[in-house]
């Protein structure tokens, strides 16, 4: 599913709001999630899962195409666990 099938099927479940705003709102926990994250703060949303984010080490890698050797900088990267009760509607629980 993309961003504009989630406002579209949450604009067409709840017909007393408009499009504008659904968009205006499904916006704006996307961007609030991507602030708290860019923050280095952990975001979890009970029974979904949690985000957060995670630092990787500076480290030296390896060209797959020439096979030299790189160094590779530190960085982070957006980590997500997923909650107890999406784990168990996945496996049919």
């Amino acid at each position: 599913m993309i961003r504009s099938e989630l406002i579209q099927k949450i604009a067409d479940e709840n017909p007393h709001l408009y499009q504008r705003d659904v968009e205006r709102i499904v916006n704006t926990v996307f961007d609030e999630v991507t602030g708290a994250m860019s923050r280095g703060d952990r975001v979890e949303l009970r029974g979904f899962g949690a985000f957060s984010v995670k630092k990787r080490d500076a480290r030296i890698g390896r060209n797959p195409r020439t096979g030299e050797t790189v160094s590779v900088e530190e960085k982070h990267v957006p980590f997500f666990k997923t909650g107890k009760l999406l784990r168990d509607r996945l496996n049919g629980k």
